[in-house]
């Protein structure tokens, strides 16, 4: 391969990434906020550091509306309900981020080895900092128009911002 190729293939991938990070920074500029309800969850990995390994709520009502041919190997969206605060609320699956009501959003959900992701099933914190968010009621999202979902944040019991000052 000569000097001008790998150039324009070096060219094409810092596009690529730089568009891929674009697109990311639009959805926590201008997504929807949306809170998802944590289920018990694990706040340590000695391998990784301190993390907190992610379960949300919203993940027992899909599964139980998944059809059967969907629990191994699938995606689509998850039609919720936005209370006043923007706690998600459970209505019904769909195929597509169809949104008919005021006050709602779509989410993207897959099932991967029988298991419901939202956007990511872990939350990386600096180390020592496992007290703090070891008091995350609420995962904090910000929704893309495509129902992609990005983590922002974790929140504490009425949607404080976890930080040391919430400890005090």
């Amino acid at each position: 391969m000569n000097k001008y190729a790998v150039s324009a293939i070096g060219l094409l991938i810092l596009i690529g990434v730089n568009g891929s990070i674009w697109q990311k920074e639009q959805v926590l500029s201008n997504g929807q906020t949306v809170f998802l309800t944590l289920a018990p969850v694990d706040p340590r990995s000695i391998m990784q550091g301190d993390y907190m390994r992610l379960r949300f709520e919203l993940e027992s009502q899909v599964r139980a509306q998944l059809p059967q041919d969907q629990t191994e190997n699938s995606q689509g969206f998850v039609l919720v309900k936005l209370d006043d605060k923007g706690i998600a609320q459970f209505i019904n699956l769909q195929t597509e981020p169809t949104i008919i009501e005021p006050h709602t959003a779509a989410l993207q959900y897959r099932v991967r080895e029988g298991k419901i992701k939202f956007a990511t099933d872990a939350f990386f914190f600096e180390e020592g900092q496992g007290d703090i968010y070891a008091q995350a009621k609420y995962g904090e999202f910000k929704v893309a128009e495509n129902g992609e979902l990005l983590l922002t944040d974790l929140r504490g019991e009425k949607l404080i911002k976890l930080n040391k000052k919430a400890l005090d």
